[in-house]
């Protein structure tokens, strides 16, 4: 194995690229999965308050802190890393929440931990939406669909990687180091 000092390949995700994306799909989705409500339940009702802005508020924010524990459960689970390598927090320069490990893992398991917030926080909330017949919760889910946008970028450039190479995670910025063994 690498002795993880000189990575063979770098990936640096374009951060305006990805927010670009991001605000494309939070949009596109969001029409998308209030018809798709609607249509299923052959009703549309949506009664704008500020009671209903304060809950979207408070539901973006809440689910945004699950995406990120949901990376964290997924290192411990899928990489097998400690609970105390694990590190997450808020960067308010680059206006993104993040989750990651000290610990270096390999890419299967990566790419894992990467999709399993779009399925916890993104796509279950939308598919309870349409159940319920929510359009908040319809929003919501949209918008942490869209919001994994950057895991889905990393994703994209991992799947060039082998699964067997090492991958260490950037605290700092949405950048990682591909260790493939020799």
């Amino acid at each position: 194995m690498n002795d993880f000092d000189t990575p063979t390949k770098i990936i640096d995700l374009d951060i305006q690229k990805i927010g670009k994306t991001s605000l494309v799909l939070t949009v596109v989705l969001s029409v998308v999965l209030l018809l798709l409500t609607s249509i299923v339940h052959q009703d549309f009702t949506f009664e704008p308050s500020w009671l209903g802005l304060l809950l979207f508020i408070i539901g973006y924010i809440l689910l945004i802190i699950l995406h990120e524990a949901a990376h964290l459960v997924g290192f411990v689970i899928f990489a097998k890393v400690p609970w105390r390598s694990l590190d997450y927090g808020f960067n308010l320069k680059l206006g993104v929440a993040y989750a990651t490990t000290t610990e270096p893992v390999q890419n299967k398991a990566m790419k894992r931990v990467l999709i399993l917030p779009f399925w916890t926080t993104g796509v279950l909330p939308a598919v309870i939406a349409i159940f319920l017949n929510s359009p908040l919760l319809a929003l919501l889910g949209a918008w942490l669909i869209a919001g994994a946008a950057g895991d889905f970028a990393m994703i994209k450039e991992l799947r060039t990687v082998r699964d067997d190479a090492w991958i260490k995670d950037d605290p700092e910025r949405p950048k990682l180091y591909v260790f493939e063994q020799q």
